[in-house]
Parts: structure tokens; C-alpha cells; sequence
């Protein structure tokens, strides 16, 4: 079954000086969020940008099909500790998104990990949504 997911902005003025607020999500879970194109390419100051809000939907997807792919391979996590860092350049685009990841699992070793944590780099749909378009990696280690 598809399931859609909305969200609406509104902004005032030009890219460079101009500034917007994501006034609500379907599910009501954030907002209102401020976004600028400062907080894209020099500190954020409190606001938020596309790129951040990529790396958050990357990571928090990346741990769903880790979890997903750990379980089915007979090694259910105890925890995942997952970041995502988006590189957006001026001119030319989003260029990367580097994920990492350390994880709690019971009964494999670190090259099983790795292997996991691999394919589910490939295997998560935001990577698909990016892959082709955007230099993705991943960099796991295992805790404890």
C-alpha cells in the first residue's frame, strides 16, 4: 500500500535574503521550522535547511532497514546509533550523504556488521531516492 507524506512552506522574498518556515507536516510531529539559505551554506543561527532535513530522513530510513536487515539475518539489534551528513555545495547540488553508524548486536562480528550495514546502505529508500545522484557511503563500526 503507497503511503504519501506533506508538507507545506511558505517564503518571503528572494533566495539570498529571503527567508521561509515549514508551517506544518502531515503528522504533526515538528513545526513550524524556519529555513534560509544562510543556514544552507554558513551556520544554521537557529534555522534549518533541505539538506538537514535529508540527513535526518536518511538516517532515521538507514536504521529502519538495518534494524530490518539484522533481524532477518537472525541478529536483532539491541541499538542503533545512526548520523547522516548531507554536503551541499553552491552551484552544483547536494554531492553527498555520509552515514555512520555504531551498533549494539548480540551474536555477530564486526565484518558481519559491516556487510549488514552495507547492504542496508543500498537497500534503504532514501538511498535509492538519492542513489545515482549522490555520492553515498558508510562507515559502521559495532559497541560493546
Amino acid at each position: 500500500m503507497a503511503a504519501d507524506r506533506r508538507a507545506e512552506v511558505t517564503w518571503t522574498g528572494e533566495l539570498f535574503t529571503g527567508s521561509g518556515t515549514i508551517t506544518s507536516v502531515q503528522s504533526g510531529a515538528f513545526g513550524p521550522l524556519d529555513v534560509s539559505w544562510p543556514a544552507r551554506t554558513e551556520e544554521p543561527n537557529g534555522k534549518t535547511s533541505p539538506e538537514e532535513l535529508i540527513a535526518a530522513a536518511h538516517a532515521s530510513c538507514y536504521c529502519m532497514a538495518l534494524s530490518n536487515g539484522l533481524a532477518k539475518g537472525g541478529n536483532p539489534p539491541t541499538a542503533l546509533r545512526a548520523s547522516a551528513t548531507v554536503t551541499f555545495v553552491p552551484g552544483t547540488g547536494i554531492t553527498k550523504s555520509a552515514l555512520t553508524v555504531v551498533g549494539v548486536v548480540p551474536g555477530i562480528d564486526a565484518d558481519g556488521f559491516a556487510a549488514a550495514a552495507e547492504a542496508a546502505k543500498d537497500g534503504c529508500p532514501v538511498s535509492g531516492a538519492l542513489k545515482g545522484n549522490v555520492e553515498l557511503s558508510v562507515d559502521a563500526r559495532l559497541e560493546g
